[in-house]
């Protein structure tokens, strides 16, 4: 399928990135203030130039279209960022970068949920082969890095940006969904929607609790002795929880609603006890919560985004869902590295209290989206 594949290969490239660009950093001598504010580029670019890609995709309805032309812009500019190795330099073109590479996922979930509602088929079992290709990226930077130089893995996510540019020339352009009836045709306005609001600040508060394990984790592990083959056997572990969770998602009976509240809770527990720096046996049994905090959360908000949205807003949605999150990310991301700087681990004492603020988000407004009537256009 042409969609999972797409998915594979998009999030090959965040599989060779996420675990390693900031290793990539740290080895052109770029210093850990710097680090937090150039991995804050992704979070912002998400509230600032993705709403309006989105928005535009929608107007113009060219879900497609855009997909393959962030893709194929996307691998350009990484390139670009590979020639740098100055702060300000770096900075620079990965902003632009960004602003290319961040509406990707959006626009791809955005282009899954309206088939989810189009053709009735589950959102996890597709999204679980990007979490697959991760692991494989992710596995494959962990062994080169033990053979070439730390400072040559930038060109390792060049190629998988290539290849991702490369399959979204398989994407099928995107039928309509049928018109029902006007009123979910025009829906309710998405801001003003509480239930709607309650989805994507809950989501926002959990999954940006991750924001110090995806930009610290790895350097962290590397302070403690860890060698490149094992950080990446713990990141692989929590996809691989993850991808068991997308895997079986279609069997859950539980509301969405609850779903988000156990990935909250999960990522409470997680983080509390990464930060005892606990010894490998038991992070590796940790790195598995990554299933429910990530996992069940996605599977979860997704789930909601398909009963409250109508599939003609869908990539609007997404763009607010991914604002919200990119906004609290940037955030996150810029404080952590101060944080870290001054508390090593004791920077996951401040991600357990957020996961915690959006489990209580998501409790607080059960009643309001478990009561919430599904509107006709929406198909999930």
């Amino acid at each position: 399928m042409s969609l999972a594949l797409f998915y594979g290969t998009t999030y090959g490239v965040l599989g060779t990135h996420l675990p390693f660009f900031t290793v990539w950093l740290k080895a052109i001598g770029i210093e850990p203030g710097w680090i937090g504010i150039i991995s804050a580029v992704p979070a912002v670019t998400r509230f600032t130039t993705l709403p309006f890609v989105t928005s535009l995709a929608e107007r113009r309805r060219a879900l497609r279209g855009a997909m393959i032309l962030m893709a194929s812009a996307t691998a350009l500019c990484f390139m670009l960022v590979g020639t740098q190795q100055q702060p300000l330099p770096v900075l620079g073109l990965y902003i632009v970068t960004c602003c290319c590479w961040t509406p990707l996922t959006p626009l791809t979930d955005a282009y899954a949920l309206r088939g989810v509602a189009r053709y009735k088929f589950d959102y996890g079992p597709v999204r679980l082969w990007g979490s697959v290709a991760f692991i494989l990226g992710a596995l494959a930077c962990g062994l080169l890095i033990d053979v070439i130089a730390a400072r040559q893995l930038i060109w390792v996510i060049v190629a998988m940006a290539a290849i991702s540019a490369l399959t979204a020339l398989s994407l099928r352009p995107l039928e309509d969904v049928p018109r029902t009836s006007r009123v979910a045709e025009a829906g309710k306005p998405l801001l003003r929607d509480v239930g709607f609001l309650s989805i994507i600040f809950s989501s926002a508060l959990i999954q940006s609790s991750h924001v110090a394990y995806y930009t610290f984790a790895s350097i962290n592990w590397q302070n403690h002795g860890l060698g490149g083959l094992t950080i990446a056997g713990l990141w692989t572990l929590g996809v691989c929880a993850e991808i068991v969770v997308f895997a079986v998602s279609p069997r859950f009976s539980l509301h969405p609603a609850g779903l988000v509240l156990i990935g909250g809770l999960s990522a409470v527990l997680r983080w509390s006890i990464t930060a005892h720096e606990p010894q490998i046996a038991v992070l590796a049994v940790t790195q598995l919560g990554h299933g429910l905090s990530f996992g069940l959360t996605q599977v979860g908000v997704m789930n909601l985004m398909v009963r409250h949205v109508p599939p003609r807003q869908m990539a609007r949605g997404q763009g607010y869902y991914a604002a919200t999150g990119g906004l609290l990310s940037a955030a996150t991301s810029i404080a952590s590295g101060v944080i870290y700087a001054r508390y090593g681990e004791g920077l996951y004492y401040v991600m357990a209290a957020m996961a915690a603020a959006g489990a209580l988000v998501i409790w607080s407004a059960r009643h309001r989206l478990t009561a919430h009537p599904q509107s006709e256009a929406s198909g999930g």
